[in-house]
């Protein structure tokens, strides 16, 4: 049978009501019940029941964390990192996927709002003003999205890009094609932006085929128009078009990286998997859902310590070059 509070009291030498206080406000208990206490629940294997602790400090125990598309990898590898570090705080995570659908976002954010002390919004599509309002009736992180006046945790876009441009043009590509996501996704114009920049510091062309789902189905999509651009190399938004893309042209007969070299971004980890395997910009996205628990913690617990002007933290990506880049055909031998 579980050990009970009053069984901790008990083996303490306290009262109950001071073991719900040295295990909710430590602050009112002195140091030495504190450690006594302490001991006691780890002796006895104790675990508070979660929703009297919530009557205690007046907080759920739980945070939610909404994506886009829980079948992408990249989004999954962000709620590892955020249970990973959640778990550590014993924090429990509702986990919620709008299925790309910026329409149904603004409802699911509010209903999770009533059930959670904050939420977590990874890549979403709202507009800013939405995003602000439910910040101002709830905590609020966002991974992968810049609001003014919300803590963000972001991905360095224009370091990535220039990364890529940096390799491929290294390899001799003079014509490089870009296939974007999704035009509502705020990732999509940044990364399009440090291509043009990157582009233009390098005196490349960039050609600009368009916005597609960022699924495999969307890159399979992009491959006819990217063939016809002659470009020698394309970016794809994510890993996953990269692989539509991969797949796609080899069952036009175009050979990869001999013909066209193909670049992603994300480093899923099926991108190791593709023949010939994806050259790709890996984004620490499991770092960013830790940091993400870490950030929204402390909105929670520590509300007074938020700066008025809060920050955004950019995390570099790394080049991980493979087998699906190589020289531009013109240079080849």
């Amino acid at each position: 049978m579980p050990a009970t509070i009053r069984d901790v009291a008990r083996l303490a030498g306290v009262s109950p009501s001071t073991v719900s206080r040295a295990l909710s406000l430590p602050d009112m208990v002195n140091a030495g019940t504190r450690a006594r206490v302490a001991v006691a629940v780890e002796r006895l294997r104790y675990q508070p029941n979660r929703a009297a602790r919530g009557l205690i400090t007046g907080r759920t125990g739980n945070v939610g964390l909404v994506v886009p598309d829980l079948a992408n990898p990249f989004f999954a590898s962000v709620v590892k990192g955020v249970q990973a570090r959640a778990r550590r705080d014993d924090v429990a995570v509702f986990v919620a996927d709008t299925d790309e659908e910026p329409a149904v976002e603004a409802g699911l954010f509010r209903a999770l709002a009533k059930q959670v002390d904050g939420l977590i919004l990874c890549s979403p599509r709202s507009d800013a003003e939405d995003l602000v309002e439910i910040a101002d009736e709830t905590n609020v992180v966002l991974i992968n999205r810049w609001v003014d006046g919300i803590e963000s945790i972001i991905f360095n876009d224009d370091d990535a890009t220039r990364q890529a441009i940096a390799h491929l043009t290294a390899l001799g590509h003079r014509r490089i094609a870009w296939v974007g996501g999704p035009e509502a996704s705020w990732s999509t114009r940044h990364r399009l932006l440090g291509l043009r920049a990157a582009a233009t510091a390098r005196e490349v062309e960039l050609i600009e085929v368009g916005s597609f789902a960022p699924t495999y189905e969307g890159g399979v999509a992009a491959a006819d128009q990217v063939a016809a651009t002659e470009a020698t190399a394309v970016v794809a938004y994510n890993d996953l078009m990269a692989i539509g893309l991969l797949t796609r042209l080899h069952a036009r007969g175009i050979s990869v990286p001999d013909d066209l070299s193909v670049l992603g971004v994300d480093d899923i980890e099926m991108s190791r998997m593709t023949i010939p395997a994806l050259t790709t910009v890996r984004m620490p996205k499991q770092r960013a859902g830790k940091l993400a628990v870490e950030t929204l913690l402390s909105l929670i617990t520590m509300p007074e310590a938020v700066p008025p002007i809060r920050r955004e933290r950019a995390l570099l990506g790394e080049l991980i070059v493979r087998s699906s880049t190589g020289p531009a055909p013109s240079t080849t031998g």
